[in-house]
């Protein structure tokens, strides 16, 4: 499947932003979306882990995470769905992070420059 990006150098190291990407608790801060999520019979992502988001409107939506690198990358699929990715590259005492979505949905990726943009100030506060 064809799949589409947004990318951010930030000023934060890859340690800094991972931690905010894998922090469910930190999910309804930097995902406009988001605005809960728990995991379901585990305490951290993984590759099959499950849980549910409640999006904007108090949708509730079951994910599994489908693809997990630990301090690099992780996919999910919510509601059976494929959904975003999220990677994160060290560049440096900086990094590069990426939220890529899959091409039907394009116009989502105003939503994940925002997403970059409060990642990267969440990361820098965790200095």
């Amino acid at each position: 499947m064809k799949r589409l990006a947004a990318e951010r150098t930030m000023s934060a190291s890859q340690a800094q932003v991972w931690r905010v990407l894998i922090d469910l608790d930190e999910w309804p801060r930097w995902g406009p979306t988001v605005t809960a999520a728990e995991l379901h019979d585990a305490d951290e992502l993984a590759e099959g882990t499950t849980g549910h988001v409640t999006v904007v409107g108090g949708i509730e939506l079951g994910f599994v995470i489908t693809e997990y690198t630990e301090g690099r990358s992780w996919a999910w699929s919510v509601a059976g769905v494929p959904a975003t990715d999220h990677r994160v590259d060290a560049i440096g005492n900086r990094c590069r992070a990426r939220i890529g979505v899959p091409i039907l949905v394009a116009p989502y990726l105003v939503v994940c420059r925002t997403a970059l943009r409060r990642i990267e100030r969440l990361a820098n506060a965790t200095t």
